[in-house]
């Protein structure tokens, strides 16, 4: 039983240090573009389920630093912390890309 939770504990922490567990919660903005669990139906709009964690919040950061511009995640990204943006992608990286 003991390993079962370290198990489920360390499957919720991912490489950028994020928690998918809070990054879920976070989501819910992300879901109006991006689809439910980061499964966007629309082509102008990128599915982020399955994307490394890594890789989103090299994007996240680039749109907050303004060296990736788009009008709308730009304005997203400028609310987010580092720890919302690892939490993102902690919770993107664990969804199954439809």
């Amino acid at each position: 039983m003991r390993y079962a939770l370290i198990a489920l504990t360390a499957a919720n922490v991912h490489a950028a240090g994020g928690d998918a567990k809070a990054g879920e919660a976070k989501a819910v903005v992300c879901m109006a573009c991006h689809g439910p669990q980061g499964n966007s139906s629309n082509p102008d709009w990128p599915k982020l389920a399955g994307q490394h964690d890594n890789y989103i919040v090299k994007q996240l950061q680039a749109f907050k630093a303004g060296t990736r511009k788009d009008p709308l995640m730009s304005a997203q990204a400028m609310a987010l912390s580092d720890a919302d943006m690892n939490n993102l992608a902690a919770y993107f990286a664990t969804q199954t890309q439809k």
